[in-house]
């Protein structure tokens, strides 16, 4: 790859390696994604899904390899709390909400997370604050239930309120793992709705089992297998593509 384009990728991977007792997890991994783009990275279990977002948010050190964030930031010389500073948000697969604070209180935490000592539940909201919960609310369909504990809420919205959560911190970039496992039909299309909106705003990386909703997104798909990339495309194209149908689709 030329050096250019290091410097307008929002993510740059090139030749990353990462070994486990023995086991690679990565095999000279390479992948860009570019500004303002959605991308829907797919793959059986143990293909590398997982490790390759563990070497974005420095969790896990590459052997090898150049992770190069926003043009010019190298990843794999900062640690995960000047990543996340960075503006590299995740989201886990698995939803970890305040189950006792109602949903306003969520995205109020999250709003103050690492800022002043002071910035606790009981510190007045600036009108802007409460306009930027407002907003939050809006964007993960959650304004009616704002009064509601976050406990009482469905698997679903409380995905949807991790997401607001992540949102509050003004991530640049958003990896987000794995987003509708668990959810009904009708949340999958919503979650599909809400991420293609935050995208309009900022670069999104969607790790995802679900081919349907994979489709429903409509963005570029890059397969992973054993470590690298096995195909790059639309979703009709590696569909169709017969090596991922022996690795993946298993047809």
């Amino acid at each position: 790859m030329d050096d250019l384009r290091t410097t307008s990728a929002m993510l740059y991977l090139n030749g990353i390696n990462v070994s486990f007792d023995g086991f690679k997890a990565l095999n000279n991994l390479s992948l860009v994604v570019e500004p303002g783009e959605m991308r829907a990275i797919i793959g059986p279990n143990g293909a590398g899904k997982t490790t390759m977002m563990d070497v974005v948010t420095g969790k896990t050190r590459p052997d090898t390899g150049d992770v190069t964030f926003d043009g010019t930031f190298d990843l794999t010389r900062l640690d995960e709390a000047e990543i996340a500073e960075l503006g590299i948000g995740r989201k886990f697969q698995k939803p970890t909400v305040f189950e006792m604070h109602t949903v306003e209180d969520n995205l109020r935490l999250a709003l103050k997370a690492d800022r002043r000592p002071r910035a606790t539940l009981l510190w007045r909201d600036s009108p802007a604050e409460e306009k930027r919960i407002a907003e939050l609310l809006q964007i993960i369909r959650l304004s009616p239930l704002r009064t509601r504990v976050a406990g009482s809420l469905s698997h679903g919205q409380k995905q949807w309120l991790e997401i607001g959560m992540l949102l509050a911190q003004e991530p640049k970039l958003m990896l987000v793992d794995e987003p509708v496992a668990g959810m009904t039909d009708a949340e999958t299309r919503q979650t599909a709705e809400l991420l293609k909106e935050i995208n309009r705003d900022r670069t999104v990386i969607v790790v995802e089992h679900d081919m349907a909703f994979v489709r429903e997104l409509g963005v570029k798909v890059t397969v992973l297998h054993e470590g690298s990339v096995l195909a790059e495309g639309s979703i009709d194209q590696v569909s169709s593509n017969e090596r991922v149908i022996e690795v993946y689709l298993g047809r």
